[in-house]
């Protein structure tokens, strides 16, 4: 009998440690960008982040300090001070960062069942918000890094209900996708992860808690989880790969 060849290097590609390296996120104190923070804190990744609400950032912190290091500040990324100060607070809780997640958004209804206002502070959020973030990221990031953002199987489905997120979506869909040709040369990977229905806060009231519950023991809807071990996947690849577009979604039931 032959024996085993301990060579291994064609069983799979080397996978770089994410130990060591710091990462802001946006929107990390709930939800999916919540998953992201822990997974990626519990990796040894230094977490700076975000979150509208003092106690969700508070809680967001709790877990994330239990398993790794992290920081953060409650603020309105809507407001142009709001996300000015949260990227002049990475800088000088992090220092030199290089990895950025760009995750916080918020639900809009569809363009007849909403405010001028609501649609407008939407646009800011899901929209706006994420542009200036890559922008203030990748200023900062300089040669070298990984800008993620969060989408939405939204921009496939097109959904009437939901017709400024789902253009919105769309438009982010459009922009990673050219932003990763403009800032690759750079030394900068941009991704895209589109989750498709994911149990969260943002969910509510629509879908309660138990609701959604149920609905992922039935394989009816993803964990929050599940769409933070698709961006680990993304920062675990070697620098000549780039995973420019990965879409999530849940198992189709009969």
């Amino acid at each position: 009998m032959a024996e085993a060849d301990p060579n291994l290097s064609d069983a799979h590609t080397k996978m770089p440690s994410l130990k060591g390296r710091k990462a802001v996120i946006t929107g990390g104190t709930t939800g999916i960008g919540r998953a992201i923070a822990v997974l990626l804190a519990s990796e040894g990744v230094e977490i700076f982040t975000c979150g509208r609400d003092e106690q969700h950032l508070k809680d967001g912190l709790e877990r994330i300090n239990q398993v790794g290091k992290g920081d953060g500040i409650a603020v309105d990324l809507a407001e142009k001070d709001g996300l000015d100060r949260f990227f002049d607070e990475a800088g000088k809780r992090l220092g030199d960062y290089d990895i950025a997640i760009v995750n916080a958004a918020i639900p809009i209804d569809g363009i007849t069942e909403t405010t001028e206002d609501d649609a407008r502070y939407g646009v800011a959020t899901d929209f706006v918000a994420y542009i200036m973030s890559a922008h203030k990221a990748a200023s900062a990031m300089k040669d070298k890094g990984d800008l993620i953002m969060i989408g939405s199987m939204s921009a496939h489905y097109l959904g009437a209900a939901s017709s400024i997120y789902s253009g919105v979506k769309a438009g982010i869909q459009g922009f990673s996708e050219a932003l990763r040709k403009e800032l690759g040369p750079k030394g900068i990977k941009v991704g895209l992860v589109e989750p498709g229905m994911t149990g969260a806060d943002f969910q509510l009231p629509d879908i309660p808690v138990e609701k959604q519950r149920e609905m992922i023991n039935a394989d009816k809807m993803l964990r929050a989880e599940d769409i933070a071990v698709a961006v680990h996947f993304m920062l675990s690849q070697p620098r000549r790969a780039v995973v420019q577009q990965l879409a999530m979604t849940e198992r189709i039931k009969e």
